[in-house]
């Protein structure tokens, strides 16, 4: 999958009065304030508090509609020594969720048990034979950490054997929700908590802070039991939010910002474990990045493959020795995930062409022998490739369980929901879902799945973007800007790094790496030194005269040295 589609570039519209008045105020490189005004961050005040990113600013999360309720009641158990059961999905978000609120109680005195389904074997989310488990062994109270918003079912269940239920949850708010003690869910209707991207870990964090504050009032800490450090746990939340996917912006720009900086000092021994065998130095400075392409995907093999417990476990390791043991072993996970996932990226690829070359504009692929728990991220691979959305469905006996990925402008939780007639199951949110289907009605959704985005897919949709937020002289890229540029991080969904353009740069042009996958550029007049991961092959047209290059600005860091460097993410002829 080397070289990337064509693309239509759209510059970003700002005020540029506003841009610059903000430069002189902030002291800013032009480009970083550019990028401030166009992303909403146009007067000094605001720009300031977005670059600060205080801890302070979080929202007050008595805010969020059903705190109040899930605090009163998870004291309440706390003080009566209840049995809790903190049950969390199995990816990455679930499990540091888990880990985050079992961690805390367990702070705080509670008697705690946590609970990860087998996604191989339970599925997704609660399900009944887990709460008749969980009663038998004593629970009363239990949480629901990354899934329980559906489970209407599955609570009515819990309270006729005895068991109160909490949902902590961020996915798509159902028309009948469960009758739970509490819930927590920013996309509740009524809901005033002023940030609604936050990923189950970040409802979790927003959790812990409410509980802390109502058990220092009633004094449940001191000498013999220290009030937890909140601190210490955004770690957990900049791993799970990161690995979600979610906007950095808001309250989650501040927990990732704080929880990147707790995960490079991270006394954790668990997350310690994980940036050795992810290849990571101790003390290192982590990027999203890092989580999202080096952490996150050991976590999530462990519930991709088998057993998502293990995660827990090593995420709330107080043993070197073990969390060292556990992290080899998802290591290994991972490894064997990523033979399994290009395999089924084979085959998938092979039948997206088939159904794009008849013109289908939303892809349902279904096959034997694929692995349920790896198709999500080679739907992943399939929307990139092909640029519209996917579902991938893992066929075994008589039903399929399947994940889908989207495209910018079409809704997938919505879509599924059209098609639900044909669907057992579906949960997810608007770039991505999970679903059930019966082996017999796989055709009948594809065929609705595909009519749906056929009405709703228009020819442009199909064109990825490449969204410049400003076209440059290249006197303009200095180590100055990417500086300040740096200050606008961390980067990722919802605030991607900022793009810039070259018009018609003069271009020296070679290939790099293995068989010359990659791009290397000497752009402009300064020379500006340039690489395009897997665009090797374009150099063919960067032998034609002069191009255009969109690109990243920052620092390449080699061997002690840190040098300018723009990272390609698109060249095309000039004119």
């Amino acid at each position: 999958m080397t070289g990337a589609p064509a693309k239509r570039w759209v510059e970003t519209a700002v005020d540029e009065a506003r841009a610059a008045a903000l430069a002189a105020a902030l002291r800013l490189h032009p480009l970083a304030a550019r990028v401030l005004a166009a992303r909403g961050h146009d007067d000094a005040g605001a720009a300031e508090r977005f670059l600060a990113a205080r801890l302070a600013d979080l929202p007050d999360p008595f805010t969020m509609k059903g705190m109040a309720a899930a605090v009163d009641r998870i004291v309440r158990a706390v003080g009566a020594r209840e049995k809790i059961a903190c049950y969390g999905d199995y990816d990455v978000d679930g499990v540091t969720s888990t880990a985050l609120l079992a961690g805390f109680l367990r702070a705080a005195g509670g008697d705690v048990v946590t609970y990860t389904p087998h996604r191989l074997v339970e599925g997704y989310g609660l399900n009944r034979d887990a709460v008749a488990k969980l009663a038998g062994q004593g629970v009363r109270l239990l949480v629901t950490l990354d899934c329980g918003i559906t489970s209407v079912e599955e609570v009515r269940a819990a309270t006729a054997l005895g068991v109160d239920t909490v949902v902590v949850d961020h996915h798509t708010v159902p028309v009948e929700l469960p009758q739970a003690a509490a819930i927590l869910n920013p996309h509740q209707p009524g809901c005033d908590y002023p940030s609604k991207d936050l990923a189950a870990v970040g409802v979790t964090f927003a959790l812990a802070m409410a509980l802390r504050k109502r058990l220092r009032e009633q004094g449940a800490f001191g000498e013999r039991r220290p009030e937890p450090n909140l601190k210490d746990a955004l770690d957990l939340v900049a791993l799970g939010t990161v690995a979600d996917v979610v906007a950095l912006v808001g309250a989650n720009r501040i927990l990732v910002r704080w929880g990147l900086e707790a995960l490079a000092r991270s006394r954790r021994p668990g997350i310690r474990a994980l940036k050795a065998v992810a290849g990571i130095a101790e003390g290192t400075p982590m990027s999203a990045g890092q989580v999202g392409f080096r952490l996150g995907p050991r976590i999530n093999a462990a519930g991709r493959l088998d057993d998502a417990g293990r995660g827990v476990r090593l995420l709330l390791a107080t043993d070197e020795r073990e969390a060292q043991a556990l992290a080899e072993e998802l290591d290994r996970e991972n490894q064997a995930r990523q033979e399994i996932e290009r395999r089924i990226l084979d085959e998938a690829l092979a039948d997206a062409l088939e159904r794009v070359k008849a013109g289908v504009r939303g892809l349902v692929l279904a096959r034997d022998g694929w692995h349920p728990g790896v198709v999500g991220i080679v739907a992943s691979r399939i929307v990139e490739k092909f640029h519209r959305p996917a579902v991938l469905i893992a066929m075994e006996d008589g039903a399929g369980k399947g994940s889908g990925r989207s495209i910018e402008g079409f809704h997938l939780y919505d879509a599924l929901s059209a098609c639900s007639g044909h669907l057992a199951r579906f949960g997810g949110h608007k770039h991505a879902a999970g679903v059930t289907v019966a082996r017999d009605r796989v055709d009948a959704f594809r065929s609705a799945f595909e009519a749906h985005a056929a009405e709703r897919i228009r020819d442009e949709d199909l064109v990825p973007r490449c969204r410049i937020d400003a076209y440059v002289d290249d006197r303009e890229i200095t180590d100055r800007a990417a500086e300040d540029l740096e200050k606008l991080g961390p980067y990722g969904a919802g605030h991607p790094e900022p793009i810039f353009a070259l018009r018609s740069a003069a271009a020296r042009a070679r290939t790099v790496g293995a068989s010359g996958a990659h791009l290397k550029l000497v752009l402009g007049g300064r020379g500006l030194d340039a690489i395009g991961f897997g665009m090797g092959d374009r150099l063919a047209l960067c032998g034609e005269g002069p191009v255009d290059a969109a690109f990243t600005v920052g620092f390449d860091e080699w061997d002690g040295r840190k040098r300018l460097q723009l990272k390609l993410r698109d060249v095309r002829r000039s004119g």
